[in-house]
C-alpha cells in the first residue's frame, strides 16, 4: 500500500489536530478542574496517534501515546493537572510539532524525545513530584498488569453497566444494536490499516460503543486476525456486513442484532467480572482509529433516565484544494467578469430585450459565482492569529513578565496567498511587544500600572485593505535612546537626528541591524526582526508604521493589500482618464460650488455634515494633464473614509458602480501612492485604482 498518497492529507490534519491540543490545553490552564476539555484534548491526540502509527511514523505515535496516558489519568480524576505536567505536554506538542516539520522536510519524524518520555511515565507513576530516581524509568508495570488482567478476562466482550444502559436506551429509541464479528485475512500485511477502513465505515453507518481488542492495541496491531465491535445503527444487517467485506483483504463479517435480553445476560456476565478490568476498557465509551472520527459520547453517567437516541456520525463536508487551482479558478472568473461587463455595455447600444434580458440573467449568475469565487480564496486570519497565544504565554513565562494576549477580529478574512506570509512579520512585532514593550512586574507596579500587561492583536477592513495592529501598554518607545543607537551604528547623522520627526524617529527602529536591547538574548538583542518585517511586508505590497507614547505603550500597524480580488468601484472620470474607487471606502458623492471651499493655512476645506473636512485635488495628485478644477463653479466630490477620518476628492464626472478586478501593477508606479493597482473595464480601457487609504494622512 503506496502510503505517499496519503501524505498531504496526514500533514494537514496532523497541524490541524496540533493546533487544537496547543488552543485547548491553553484553555485547560486557565480552567484546570474542566474535564470537558480534557476530552476534547484526549480525543484529538488520539486521532493524531492513530494517524501517525497509520503513516508508519512510530516515533510520532509512540510520544503521543505517552501523552495520552497522562490525559487518561487526568480525565478519569486519578491525577490533577499542575504547572510541571502543563509544561511538560506543551514541551511534549512542540517536540510533535517538530517531527511533522520534518516529515514535511521529507524525512521519518524522528527525534530524540528520551527527556519528555521520562517525564510523562513519571506523571504516570506519580513520582515525578519525589524527584526519586525511580521516576526516570521505564514504566511497564501498569502495560503488564493490564495484559495479564485483559488474559484473565473472559473471551466474549463483556459491556460495563453503562454501556449496556447505552444501548438498551437505543434499542428503546427504535435504533438497532449489533455486535460486530472482523475476521482479516490470513495473509494480510497491514492489518491496522484495513481495521481503521472498516471502523472508517461503521463510523459512517452509525456510532460505535465498544471495541474489543482495545482500540490501542488494534492500532498498533496488537490483535491476531479478528476484532469485535458493539454499535448502534439505523441500517440492517445486510447493509453492515456488505459494507465491511467490501474492503479488501477482510475474510468474514459476523453481523448479529441484539435485543434487550442478549444486553441483559451479556450486563450479568460483566457484573460477575472481578474488578480489575483496565480503566481504559470501563471508562473510554467510543474510541475508534479514525483519523476523522466523530466526537466520542461522553464517559459521565446519564443523569437522566430518558432514552436518549444516538446520532449518527457526521459526514465530513469539506474538501482540501491546491491554492494553485484557486489561482486558475480566478483568473478565468476575471476574464469572464471583464466580458461580462463588455456585453452589458453592447446590450444597452442595441437595445434588444432578447439580449438584454439574457444579459441581466447572465450577471445575476455571474454575480452569485463570484461571491463563491470570491470566498474560495478568502481565509481568516484566525487561521494565523490562534498558534499565537501558546507563544506569548511561553514567552511571558521565560521573561518572569505577566501578560494577557487580547485578538479581536480573527474572522477578518485575507487573501490565502497572503495569510501564508505574515505569520513571521507577526511574531517578530509579538516577541519585540512582549520583550521591549511590556516592562517586568516590579516596573509595571512602580509605575501604578497594573502588573498584567496587556498586548491587543486585532485585524479589521478599511477600504481594499486589510489591517492589522499590534498594541501594547507597556513603557513605549524611548525617542532619544533610539536617536542614540541610530547614531552610533551609523544609521542616521547627528544632523540628520535633530532634523527627525517624532514618527521618522519611531521607524529607525525598522533598519537592519537595529537594537534596543541591553544584552542578547533567545528573543533579542542580534538586531533581527523588525526589519525583516518591513521588508516582508513591502514585498507583499503593504507597509508597516509604528506610533508611540513614551511610559503608555506602542502601536504597530500593518496595511496589507488585497493582491487580487474583485472588488466593487465607482468610476470617475478626470478628464480623458478613468479612474476607480473602491465603494467600501466611499462615505457619499455630491456635488459643491466653488465657493463652498475654503483656504485654512493652505489647505483647502469645506463643511460636512456638521464638521469640517479636508478637500483634495486628485488631478493635482495624479498631475492630469486633461482636466483641473480650477475653472469649475461646481465639482463632483467623492467622500472616503479611512477609520474615523473624512477627506473630499474632487473630481471630473461620475461613470458609475461597476465590479472590477484588481490587478497589482507589480514594478510600475511604485513612484505613486494613491494608486493600489489596475483594471480593464468592459471597452478594453485600463482604469487605475485610488488607494484611498493613502490620501487620507
Amino acid at each position: 500500500m503506496d502510503m505517499n498518497a496519503y501524505l498531504s492529507m496526514f500533514i494537514d490534519e496532523s497541524n490541524d489536530h496540533l493546533q487544537s491540543l496547543n488552543e485547548n490545553l491553553l484553555r485547560l490552564e486557565s480552567d484546570p478542574e474542566d474535564l470537558s476539555i480534557v476530552q476534547i484534548i484526549f480525543r484529538s491526540a488520539h486521532t493524531l496517534k492513530g494517524m501517525s502509527a497509520t503513516m508508519g511514523f512510530e516515533d510520532l505515535a509512540a510520544l503521543t501515546h505517552e501523552m495520552e496516558n497522562v490525559l487518561d489519568l487526568v480525565r478519569n480524576n486519578k491525577i490533577k493537572m499542575d504547572s510541571f505536567i502543563f509544561d511538560t505536554l506543551f514541551k511534549g506538542l512542540d517536540a510533535l510539532e517538530n517531527m511533522v516539520q520534518d516529515v514535511i522536510g521529507g524525512g521519518t519524524g524522528k527525534l530524540d524525545v528520551t527527556t519528555i518520555v521520562t517525564a510523562l511515565k513519571s506523571i504516570v507513576k506519580g513520582d515525578y513530584k519525589t524527584d526519586s530516581p525511580e521516576s526516570a524509568n521505564a514504566q511497564t508495570a501498569p502495560s503488564a498488569n493490564a495484559e495479564a488482567t485483559e488474559a484473565a478476562n473472559d473471551a466474549a466482550v463483556l459491556l460495563d453497566e453503562y454501556q449496556t444502559s447505552v444501548l438498551m436506551q437505543s434499542i428503546d429509541s427504535g435504533l438497532s444494536v449489533y455486535h460486530v464479528v472482523v475476521n482479516v485475512s490470513e495473509g494480510c500485511i497491514l492489518k491496522a490499516a484495513r481495521a481503521y477502513m472498516v471502523f472508517d465505515f461503521l463510523e459512517r453507518a452509525g456510532e460505535i460503543i465498544k471495541s474489543h481488542p482495545s482500540v490501542q492495541d488494534i492500532e498498533q496491531e496488537k490483535f491476531e486476525r479478528s476484532f469485535t465491535v458493539f454499535m448502534i445503527s439505523s441500517s440492517n444487517t445486510d447493509d453492515i456486513r456488505k459494507g465491511i467485506l467490501s474492503v479488501s483483504e477482510i475474510e468474514t463479517a459476523d453481523v448479529t442484532q441484539l435485543n434487550r435480553e442478549s444486553l441483559s445476560q451479556l450486563g450479568r456476565r460483566a457484573a460477575d467480572t472481578p474488578a480489575a478490568v483496565p480503566a481504559q476498557e470501563t471508562q473510554a465509551v467510543s474510541e475508534t482509529p479514525s483519523a476523522g472520527a466523530a466526537p466520542a459520547v461522553k464517559t459521565e453517567a446519564p443523569k437522566e433516565d430518558k432514552p436518549r437516541p444516538a446520532a449518527a456520525a457526521p459526514v465530513n463536508r469539506t474538501i482540501r484544494v491546491d491554492i494553485e487551482r484557486l489561482d486558475a479558478l480566478m483568473n478565468l472568473f476575471s476574464e469572464l467578469l471583464i466580458d461580462r461587463v463588455r456585453l452589458e455595455q453592447l446590450a444597452t447600444e442595441i437595445h434588444r430585450a432578447d439580449l438584454t434580458e439574457t444579459v441581466e440573467h447572465m450577471a445575476r449568475v455571474s454575480g452569485d459565482l463570484q461571491n463563491i469565487v470570491l470566498k474560495l480564496r478568502m481565509v481568516p486570519v484566525e487561521s494565523v492569529f490562534n498558534r499565537f497565544p501558546r507563544m506569548v504565554r511561553d514567552i511571558a513565562k521565560s521573561l518572569d513578565k505577566k501578560i494577557d494576549l487580547v485578538i479581536t477580529g480573527a474572522e477578518t478574512e485575507l487573501d490565502r496567498t497572503v495569510i501564508d506570509e505574515i505569520g513571521d512579520p507577526l511574531v517578530h512585532l509579538l516577541r519585540n511587544s512582549c520583550d521591549h514593550g511590556i516592562e517586568s512586574i516590579a516596573s509595571r507596579v512602580a509605575a501604578g500600572k497594573p502588573e498584567t500587561g496587556t498586548v491587543h492583536l486585532r485585524a479589521f477592513h478599511s477600504g481594499n485593505n486589510v489591517f492589522i495592529e499590534i498594541e501594547d501598554d507597556g513603557n513605549g518607545i524611548n525617542r532619544e535612546r533610539v536617536k542614540q543607537i541610530a547614531i552610533k551604528n551609523g544609521v542616521v547623522t547627528p544632523e540628520e537626528a535633530k532634523r527627525l520627526t517624532d514618527n521618522e524617529i519611531n521607524m529607525l527602529i525598522f533598519a537592519p541591524g537595529f537594537s534596543t536591547a541591553e544584552k542578547i538574548s533567545d528573543l533579542s538583542g542580534r538586531g533581527v526582526g523588525l526589519d525583516v518585517v518591513k521588508s516582508k511586508i513591502s514585498s507583499l505590497g503593504g507597509n508597516v508604521s509604528v506610533t508611540s507614547q513614551e511610559g503608555k505603550g506602542s502601536i504597530f500597524s500593518i496595511q496589507l493589500p488585497l493582491t487580487l480580488s474583485i472588488i466593487s468601484a465607482m468610476l470617475v472620470k478626470l478628464g480623458a482618464e478613468k479612474y476607480a474607487i473602491p465603494l467600501s471606502s466611499i462615505v457619499e458623492t455630491g456635488i459643491i460650488r466653488k465657493e463652498q471651499i475654503r483656504s485654512v493655512h493652505k489647505s483647502f476645506m469645506m463643511e460636512f455634515r456638521g464638521s469640517v473636512i479636508p478637500v483634495i485635488s486628485l488631478s493635482k495628485i495624479l498631475e492630469c494633464t486633461s482636466w483641473t478644477e480650477n475653472g469649475e463653479d461646481e465639482t463632483e466630490i467623492v467622500v472616503i473614509r479611512k477609520g474615523e477620518k473624512l477627506v473630499a476628492i474632487l473630481v471630473d464626472e461620475f461613470i458609475g458602480q461597476s465590479d472590477i478586478v484588481l490587478k497589482s501593477l507589480g514594478n510600475y508606479l511604485t513612484n505613486i501612492d494613491a494608486i493600489s493597482g489596475a483594471t480593464i473595464l468592459g471597452d478594453g480601457q485600463v482604469a487605475l485604482i485610488i488607494d484611498p487609504n493613502a490620501l487620507i494622512k
